[in-house]
């Protein structure tokens, strides 16, 4: 992979809502600041990493094994936005794994403002879904990854199901 995602034909250049009302994430779970772009297969969202956060290690930076989070909350504002305006509600999904997350920096430097694109490449009838998904800082890919999601139907009776196993 190693570059850019290109935005897709009629890239929606708009006004977001705040991504609390995006995402079901909240206090220092949230850790997309804004989105920035979207289309029907696609998103932009940025982030900026906070010294002092929960992850911060001791030089204030983001681990960058901690880019998959930003990438599935960048796959989350994908699905929700979409769901938005089609004027559904939203219903919960999970991250089922990645193939291939490629970290090009071992941390992302404090205050650093990330750009998250994904891009989907598959979107099931039954839920299941998978992402292109690339992290840059200042225009150079920092992580990249292809990652799988689930949103079932009734995500109580799958998560039940799951104890259960």
């Amino acid at each position: 992979m190693t570059q850019s995602i290109q935005s897709s034909p009629g890239l929606e250049r708009e006004s977001f809502p705040p991504v609390e009302e995006i995402l079901p994430h909240r206090g220092t779970m949230l850790l997309l600041d804004a989105v920035l772009a979207c289309a029907d297969e696609s998103l932009t969202a940025q982030a900026r990493v906070q010294s002092d956060a929960w992850y911060a290690d001791a030089q204030g930076a983001m681990p960058a094994w901690i880019g998959i989070e930003l990438m599935a909350q960048a796959i989350a504002a994908h699905v929700g936005l979409l769901e938005m305006r089609a004027g559904n509600s939203m219903r919960p999904g999970v991250l089922l794994g990645s193939r291939r997350y490629e970290m090009h920096t071992p941390a992302f430097a404090p205050d650093a403002l990330l750009r998250i694109e994904v891009k989907e490449l598959l979107r099931g009838d039954e839920g299941h879904g998978a992402y292109e998904c690339v992290i840059q800082h200042d225009d150079v890919v920092a992580a990249e990854a292809v990652i799988k999601v689930f949103r079932p139907r009734d995500f109580q009776s799958f998560i039940e199901e799951g104890f259960r196993s």
